[in-house]
């Protein structure tokens, strides 16, 4: 059962939350939106979770139930509304639900429903055909209240039925709230589906705070029979391989490249990633993506690569678990190359939406390919920027977020922000400022 004073107080911050300004914290872009906006930042999530659906053809699903567990004010219901002959979505908070119910008023097959913030009593078993969660396990508080509505999603969804789910996996030491959150990691996630018998077919980002797995539901006694599972010829065939961000035929051996797709066909339905192995040279990649099965029938695999020492053409081996179930193949890995540190972004602090306009004397930098943060040097019109804060969001990359205050002598009006990485000068920055720190 939902601990209750953990449940009282993610309903009253997310009423609070509600109150001030609903579409900022749920969708953490820029303070008191527009309607439009508000919507629009749904576009790229939206198109994630009809990805999902693809792993199953549409005249197959017409009748579908689907479930949004922390849906908010129904920003992701009202697109998702179109798939499915019912949604339903649940909340915390009775402030969300009562903006939910408003803005989805002309939908009537969306249904909305209050609930404790850690289960799901008011639905039976084997409720709903896709269940899907964004950035609300994030603002959970307590694992065990996560691994409660994990177990909670397992029963309501069909056997057979889909689930989408997002954590904050990074392993960092912090003390949760409802805003924060508590983390939850990739072994957490695969030890809950292997203690369950939950087909895993995504696991990406780990170690980010934007974890993504993908589960379907199988019924009773089936991982048992896939890990003893074995076979007397090769049932698949990889019919290519390329680096996963391009569709060059190799990959760098480490780095933010090193990763791969292999197109498969006639991968057994039943493949998941905890029997699913990928040989290179001697050691193991790791899958994190077993895609649909497109119509040319070559299904996808994705598949991060470890630090490897060799390069050339090293065998390339599909396996399950230690079986071999394709033909093997190799894989052209090459020397990686320099690493170059750039700023991706700059952004105020609060309202993130804003690019290189500073509205509230707070940056958020997100820089990659840098090894030290630490020896990051910043200035704003010539005076140096103290107190940076580091926050990695993905060690492969060396994808780091760094949170600093505009100085107090900054005049509002244009400026550049100049950082140095050691001994290394970046290019200037051209921000707007309108307040200083």
């Amino acid at each position: 059962m939902a601990d209750p004073e953990i449940s009282e107080r993610m309903r009253e911050d997310w009423n609070a939350r509600a109150r001030e300004d609903a579409g900022y914290y749920v969708a953490c872009n820029r303070r008191y939106q527009s309607d439009a906006e508000f919507y629009a930042s749904a576009t790229e999530i939206v198109n994630g979770f009809e990805a999902e659906l693809l792993r199953v053809p549409v005249a197959q699903r017409g009748a579908w139930k689907a479930l949004e567990v922390g849906c908010g004010p129904g920003r992701l219901m009202r697109p998702m509304s179109r798939h499915f002959a019912e949604i339903h979505g649940v909340d915390v908070s009775n402030e969300m639900i009562g903006l939910a119910r408003e803005s989805l008023r002309d939908i009537p097959n969306a249904h909305v429903h209050l609930t404790d913030g850690a289960s799901l009593r008011e639905f039976p078993d084997e409720s709903y055909d896709f269940i899907y969660s964004y950035a609300v396990f994030q603002h959970i508080p307590s694992r065990e209240v996560i691994r409660e509505y994990l177990t909670e999603i397992h029963r309501t969804l069909k056997t057979g039925g889909f689930a989408r789910l997002w954590f904050d996996g990074l392993s960092r030491q912090r003390d949760s709230d409802t805003w924060t959150g508590a983390p939850f990691s990739s072994t957490e996630i695969l030890e809950f589906t292997q203690f369950h018998g939950i087909q895993v077919l995504a696991l990406e980002g780990a170690s980010t705070p934007y974890l993504r797995t993908s589960w379907r539901k199988q019924p009773p006694g089936w991982f048992g029979a896939q890990m003893d599972r074995s076979f007397t010829e090769y049932p698949a065939h990889i019919r290519r391989v390329a680096n996963l961000h391009s569709t060059e035929p190799g990959a760098p051996s480490r780095g933010r490249y090193a990763s791969i797709s292999i197109g498969v066909e006639n991968l057994p339905p039943e493949a998941n990633l905890h029997v699913l192995r990928v040989g290179v040279g001697d050691s193991l990649g790791t899958v994190t993506h077993i895609g649909p099965v497109p119509m040319d029938g070559v299904q996808q695999i994705s598949v991060l690569l470890p630090e490897l020492e060799a390069t050339g053409l090293l065998p390339l081996e599909l396996r399950w678990i230690e079986e071999r179930i394709a033909p093997p193949t190799t894989l052209r890995v090459i020397p990686p190359g320099p690493a170059v540190p750039r700023i991706c972004s700059v952004t105020d602090g609060v309202n993130l939406g804003t690019a290189k306009r500073i509205e509230t004397g707070h940056v958020k930098m997100i820089v990659e390919e840098v090894a030290l943060p630490h020896e990051i040097e910043a200035t704003i019109g010539g005076l140096p920027v103290g107190d940076l804060e580091f926050l990695c969001l993905d060690p492969r990359p060396q994808r780091f977020e760094i949170s600093f205050r505009v100085p107090e002598e900054i005049a509002p009006g244009p400026h550049d922000l100049q950082v140095r990485v050691g001994r290394r000068k970046l290019a200037p920055v051209s921000l707007e400022i309108v307040a200083a720190g």
